[in-house]
């Protein structure tokens, strides 16, 4: 039976920036019905492949043709009305408007220059109802949880014309399994109207439970396709890093070596209303302690209270066996306690800023902005730790923003460590990376800890907490249910059950 003609087709796609080629002679394309997955380390070409496909970056060689003739994509205005629409991981919808402005913004029935409210709602509880979704289209889109809002975004994308190719940049990565599987569920009907998907995700269980194809990138180069069923995860991690990945197995004895001496920081009944419920917590040097628990259950918050950026209403926390008071990040950064966000876009780099600016930031404001760091040093630390660190492209002047997410995330790293932190807390410090920034990462907390340095690591990956953390406390619903001891006889399934229970199993 001959192939189905392709509804796109990228040939030869090449891109250079300065100093970098970002994608040499790529091929891909997408099937209508399909749910392909693009895959590939940060820095592979991913997200310039998609922006060249959407009109924000020009190709410099190459064709792109949709149902067999060629277009040429100059502005996401012009993808749109080809019937290519995006859905990138940061939500940008409007949160104090209705669900059903969001929909239909820009494209409102109007009568007399006036909105037709009635027409308007009658025309969103359609988009949704079609799509299978049960929602108040009147309701503030604000008043529903992120995944909702990202499902509204992916309604609203698909009502613009005629959606051909439907983009899904990193859709799951603040998403809970449940909230997963309902998003799989709606791209599940979107295949069956013959919508084609193409879903960008660094957790690759997720591909192999929703996608029928994988095309995988390697430093801006076309590694493969491969139809799902015909590639085991074993067989694409190895296209992804082009070696095999055995980075992680060393990491396994860590958590066996017990806490001891005296704590460096010590909470007692610390809390906040509205944020999390009174704790106590001690943290050693040399000590990794994990938080595990759902989204919302608390791990972000007890975090935010330990660095300042949250202010206390009750409790006490002492450093080295001294009473602090953290009311600002500042005290925290005095002490020696250091926070890389999990939100790193919004609360951690400052995108217009260079690699060197983003990097020396902490540091300076430590000594205080009237007693500006030598350049000569400067210089030297940022060299330094974009070394340490395998930062890329090695150019301490290229705008952060223009870096993968595996290497921001890294930048936010050397941010902190140039600091030396007695403490540095992690909140989701691998979200959204590749498998090798991953392994990198996790290898540096490990070696951070031997060092004697104190670490807070929070990840929604229960095996990730399990592999690096001594102990581990567990979060339900705001509060600190449980700190359990790692050892062989924990198991992800047993933090689940205290998750789940809300008592220490």
């Amino acid at each position: 039976m001959a192939e189905p003609r392709p509804v796109l087709e990228m040939t030869g796609i090449s891109k250079q920036f300065p100093g970098v080629r970002a994608l040499s002679g790529v091929d891909f394309r997408l099937f209508p019905g399909e749910i392909h997955a693009l895959l590939g380390e940060n820095g592979a070409g991913k997200s310039t492949l998609i922006k060249v496909l959407t009109g924000v970056h020009t190709l410099d060689a190459g064709t792109v043709a949709l149902d067999g003739r060629p277009v040429r994509i100059d502005s996401p205005l012009q993808a749109q009305q080809a019937g290519i629409s995006t859905v990138y991981q940061e939500v940008n919808l409007c949160q104090n408007l209705s669900v059903a402005e969001n929909i239909l913004i820009g494209r409102e029935p109007l009568r007399a220059g006036r909105i037709q409210w009635k027409q308007l709602r009658a025309k969103a509880a359609e988009l949704v109802t079609r799509l299978g979704l049960d929602l108040d289209v009147a309701a503030p889109l604000g008043s529903y949880p992120l995944a909702v809002q990202q499902l509204v975004a992916i309604v609203r994308a698909i009502s613009v014309g005629d959606t051909k190719v439907l983009i899904l940049d990193e859709p799951t990565s603040s998403l809970d399994r449940d909230e997963v599987a309902e998003l799989f569920a709606l791209m599940r009907r979107l295949k069956e109207e013959g919508v084609a998907i193409l879903f960008v995700s660094h957790f690759l269980d997720q591909i192999y439970e929703v996608c029928d194809r994988m095309t995988v990138l390697r430093n801006g180069a076309l590694v493969g396709e491969h139809l799902v069923g015909d590639l085991d995860q074993v067989g694409l991690v190895k296209l992804m890093i082009g070696k095999d990945l055995d980075q992680l197995e060393e990491l396994t004895e860590h958590h066996l070596r017990p806490a001891v001496g005296d704590p460096l920081l010590r909470a007692e009944n610390l809390g906040r209303a509205g944020g999390i419920a009174p704790f106590d917590l001690e943290i050693h040097a040399g000590e990794v302690v994990g938080l595990a628990g759902l989204l919302g259950s608390g791990r972000t918050e007890l975090a935010r209270l330990l660095f300042g950026a949250d202010t206390a209403d009750g409790g006490t926390v002492s450093l080295g066996g001294r009473p602090v008071t953290l009311r600002a990040p500042n005290d925290a950064i005095g002490k020696g306690v250091a926070f890389c966000s999990e939100n790193r876009r919004t609360e951690g780099l400052v995108p217009d800023l260079t690699v060197r600016e983003n990097i020396i930031l902490a540091l300076q404001a430590a000594r205080g902005w009237t007693r500006p760091i030598p350049a000569a040093q400067r210089d030297e630390l940022v060299a330094r730790y974009i070394g340490v660190l395998d930062i890329r492209p090695v150019d301490p002047e290229a705008k952060v923003s223009t870096l993968s997410g595996g290497n921001q995330q890294k930048v936010l790293l050397a941010r902190w460590l140039i600091t030396q932190p007695k403490l540095l807390i992690l909140d989701e410090p691998t979200r959204g990376i590749d498998i090798g920034a991953k392994a990198e990462i996790q290898k540096l907390v490990v070696s951070l800890s031997e060092d004697g340095m104190a670490l807070v690591y929070i990840s929604a990956e229960l095996e990730e907490v399990l592999r690096l953390s001594h102990s581990i406390g567990v979060l339900r619903d705001r509060r600190l249910v449980a700190r359990l001891t790692n050892g062989p006889e924990l198991t992800a399934g047993r933090i689940m059950q205290t998750i789940a229970s809300g008592e220490h199993q």
